[in-house]
Parts: C-alpha cells; structure tokens; sequence
C-alpha cells in the first residue's frame, strides 16, 4: 500500500530542493558580505529614519531663511537709499570677478564682511579668497595691506594662511545689523588708523542679486587727507568748524554708513545662499533616503530567502 499523500509531498519537495540548492551559492555569498561588513537591516533602518530628521531639520531651516530673507531684502532696500550719497564721495563698487586691484593705493586696510554661521553655501570661500586675491595683488605689485576681518567664520579661513595680516576682528556680530552696530564698526576701524596710516579702505562684501544669485564686491574708500587743501573740493559748502576736522568727521560718517549698507547686503545673501543651500540638502537626504530603502529591502529579502532555504532544507532532511 502506498500512501497518495507521501507520494505528492516527495514529488513537491523535489523542485523545492533543486531550488535551494540553487539559490543556495547566491544566498550565502549576501550573507558572507554582511558578516564582513555589510549593514544589517537594523542599522540601514536606523540610518534611514535619522536621514529623515535631518531631512525635517533642513527643511525648517530652509523655511526659517525663506522668511528671514524678505526682512533682510526690506532692510537692503532702505540702506540702498540711506546709502545713495556715499558713492558721489567715493569710489563706486566694482565686481571681484576679473578685477586687477591696480588702482589700490600703496597701503590698504581689507575689511571684508563675512558671517558668523555656517550651512550658508559658499559665500564666507568667495569673501576669503577675494581676501587672498587683493593681498597677493597687493604683494605682486610691491605694496602692502592689512586686514580687519569682520565674522567668525571668514576669521577662521584667514587665519590658516594670512593669521599675519589680520591685526583685528570682530565676531558674534548682532543680527539683523543696524546703523549703531556700523558706526560702531567704522569707530573700531578708525581706532585702528584707517583714516591716517592707510592709504585707502577696501569693503569686500557679497552683494545681493536675488534670490538665487549674490556677487562678490568690492569698495574703495579713500580719506579725504587732501581735502583740506584742495579748494575745488565741495566748493559750494561754508564749514563752521575747521576744515580738517570737518573732513574726518564726514570720512568716519562715510565709513559708517558704507558699512552699514555693505553689511546689509550681505546679511541678504547669506540668508538667500543659506535657503538655497537647506533645499539642496533636503533634494540630497530624499535621494539618500530612496537609496537606503533599497538596500533595506533587498537585505530584507535576502533574509528572507534565507530563512525559507532553512525551512526546505530542514524539511527535506526529515524526509530523506
């Protein structure tokens, strides 16, 4: 007597060990690679939910900075108009980009504005290498200048390779800016003689184009020293006051409000780099996230296939 029901379970075992045999090669060399190395589906799991919360983070910041740029390009747009007569007594800003810097004078104070934090692109790289541009300008041609670095994070990229020149600095500078914040600065920079031991001040600064572009500029401030000799120099104004004096009083006010227009600008760049910035970061964690999702799916069905080889090879144990 033969039982019907044996003989279907040995002819549907039969496929089932031929398949194992064959998976079995392929499953083992996955398992090989994650006793080596390789991330257990615990640990890809864990790396993807904490991709998320970075995700989650980037794209608050990204927020946050949307909202702050528009403050910041309302408080440009008033130092655009609070700023309008300063150009007419001085140099007009010019574009780093292709510049020579040959017009500088034999010796010039860099001031260049960068910011305090980080996760804001590139801008604080350009400020320090239009730094580094104008020093080795300045070197090549036979002349000097010094630098006073205003932000912590343009301080540190400095102070690697030209920590010689900087002969002041200033950081955790308040924010949003404000004109007593710059008058402040401008008297920091004339204690430091940058209307009597330098030939001209140099402001480098991003300037703000939009939303997704900022440049690098740069502005040339010279003390009016000469002034006071020179009577073609605003002819049409009475002084009540010495002349001299005058003159440093209206450079230092000058200086303050070419600060104070330098910092907004850039203040909106960074705002505007910074957003530009968290949404790539957020495009990069959801590609980063896809991916890892695929390697937690096919360590889970390598586990898988695993587990179901085990159960037919025991199964076809018992029968043999």
């Amino acid at each position: 007597f033969v039982d019907p029901i044996r003989v279907r379970t040995i002819f549907t075992m039969a496929p089932l060990r031929t398949i194992a045999q064959r998976a079995a090669p392929r499953v083992a060399g996955i398992v090989s690679q994650q006793v080596r190395g390789m991330a257990t589906e615990k640990q890809i799991w864990n790396q993807i939910q904490s991709t998320k919360n970075i995700q989650k983070i980037t794209s608050s910041m990204k927020m946050v900075s949307a909202a702050k740029l528009k403050g910041d390009e309302n408080r440009l747009a008033a130092a655009l108009a609070f700023n309008s007569w300063a150009p007419g007594l001085s140099s007009p800003a010019k574009e780093v980009e292709g510049a020579t810097f040959e017009e500088l004078p034999d010796k010039v104070l860099i001031v260049p504005f960068s910011s305090d934090k980080g996760l804001c692109g590139g801008i604080n790289t350009y400020i320090t290498r239009s730094v580094k541009l104008v020093l080795k300008a300045q070197l090549a041609a036979g002349k000097s200048g010094d630098v006073v670095v205003i932000g912590d994070k343009g301080r540190a990229q400095l102070r690697r390779t030209h920590g010689e020149t900087i002969i002041r600095s200033a950081s955790e500078v308040a924010s949003p800016g404000s004109f007593p914040l710059a008058s402040a600065l401008a008297t920091e920079l004339m204690s430091v003689g940058a209307a009597s031991d330098y030939d001209a001040i140099v402001l480098i600064y991003n300037s703000y184009v939009n939303a997704a572009v900022y440049k690098q500029m740069y502005k040339v401030l010279t003390p009016f020293t000469d002034a006071t000799e020179d009577a073609t120099f605003m002819p049409g104004y009475d002084f009540d006051m010495d002349k001299e004096q005058a003159m440093e009083d209206l450079f230092e006010y000058m200086l303050a409000s070419q600060v104070y227009h330098s910092f907004m600008d850039g203040a909106a760049s960074e705002q505007s780099s910074r957003m530009t910035a968290m949404e790539n970061a957020s495009k990069n964690a959801s590609e980063m996230i896809d991916s890892l999702t695929l390697r937690y799916n096919r360590a889970r069905q390598a586990r898988i296939t695993t587990e179901l080889i085990e159960i037919i090879s025991g199964a076809s144990a018992l029968d043999d």
